[in-house]
């Protein structure tokens, strides 16, 4: 089992750059496929994007292909998502998210606010 903890996000501007931190508690992080997650006002709860447990292997949605990366380093248990070049609509609480395989995610973050202002 892992427990997943969220320092805050916080307000940027258009075409910032933000980084989200998710460290871990708990056994065997680097088992773990992380993923993120983000949810709008309104709006359901959409993928960001996922890395693999070795690094090896990343895959974003769409929307933020180009412009968010994921990273990970095991040793100190924590995954990250650096966003460029934000944009509005990129406002949402941001999730991140731990499970054995990419189809099912079973450990979740509290979540945080990034708000992008235009």
């Amino acid at each position: 089992q892992v427990q997943l903890v969220e320092p805050g996000g916080g307000l940027v501007q258009a075409g910032g750059s933000l980084r989200l931190s998710c460290p871990a508690s708990g056994r065997a992080f680097s088992s773990y496929v992380m993923g993120w997650f983000r949810q709008a006002p309104g709006k359901e709860r959409e993928f960001v994007g996922r890395i693999s447990w070795t690094s090896s292997s990343t895959y974003y949605a769409d929307s933020v292909k180009g412009r968010f990366t994921i990273s990970r380093d095991n040793a100190k248990n924590t995954v990250y998502l650096q966003m460029n070049s934000v944009k509005p609509e990129d406002t949402a609480v941001y999730y991140c998210a731990a499970g054995d395989t990419s189809l099912k995610y079973d450990y979740w973050g509290q979540g945080t606010q990034v708000t992008v202002s235009s």
